[in-house]
């Protein structure tokens, strides 16, 4: 059964240099899902991201350094969690994500079917689908979540995200720095929550600074696989000592 009564939901929007695309992401939110709340994490951007906030009178939060994409967001879940909210979002601030498809991410939570839904690319393989050596490596990192957890999920990279406010207090306390989205995953099946993905189109990013450069994807790829075991580990190890 579904909730009934209103449901605060947040929307948190991690920003790194998105002056161009910023305004318009507001834009598609203020304009199909006015009823929902959005918090803008400016992460110590460079460009005119954060002037862009304050002249446009945007809700924003904005970080006096740099914290990379899993400080921003936590920061994100920090607010959340202190200001009541009972759903969380994560959408990009690089126009990557459609805010059409905010209802069919919220519709699994607040029918109780799941805790934590994640917006997939993968699913019915439309819109945009990353590049193919990206594609590759989101394989693996599929097939490593599902020989460590059990659980398959497709698009373990999407930073596309709603959950539910036991996560968001969980995510507030501990959530993975730099690139988070494949360690939060694996941290929301070891608190046994219940995951589920959801079919999205993505665009191309229209501008702003990717957190995944080519040359940074070897070094990606080790320190993730290794977050991934380790998370993987310390849970068991909590587990067996109760």
């Amino acid at each position: 059964m579904e909730k009934t009564g209103k449901v605060k939901v947040l929307i948190i929007i991690p920003a790194y240099n998105e002056s161009e695309s910023i305004e318009g992401v507001v834009g598609s939110l203020m304009s199909q899902a006015p009823q929902y709340d959005y918090l803008i994490v400016n992460d110590g951007s460079t460009d005119n991201t954060l002037h862009i906030c304050r002249k446009a009178d945007f809700s924003y939060l904005d970080l006096p350094i740099n914290l990379g994409i899993g400080g921003a967001v936590q920061a994100g879940y920090v607010y959340a969690y202190k200001n009541g909210y009972d759903i969380a979002v994560q959408m990009d601030g690089d126009g990557q994500h459609d805010i059409a498809y905010l209802e069919n991410m919220l519709r699994p939570i607040l029918s109780d079917e799941a805790d934590v839904v994640i917006g997939s690319r993968f699913l019915k393989k439309e819109g945009f689908q990353s590049s193919h050596t990206r594609r590759i490596g989101i394989g693996l990192l599929s097939m490593l979540i599902k020989l460590t957890t059990g659980k398959r999920i497709m698009d373990v990279t999407s930073g596309f995200r709603a959950v539910n406010r036991r996560f968001i207090e969980i995510y507030a306390r501990d959530y993975p720095t730099d690139y988070p989205e494949p360690e939060a995953i694996v941290t929301a099946i070891m608190h046994r929550g219940r995951v589920l993905e959801v079919p999205v189109r993505m665009k191309a990013r229209e501008s702003g600074t990717s957190s995944i450069t080519l040359r940074k994807s070897v070094y990606y790829m080790i320190k993730v696989t290794l977050a991934i075991l380790i998370c993987r580990l310390s849970y068991g190890f909590r587990r067996a000592g109760r």
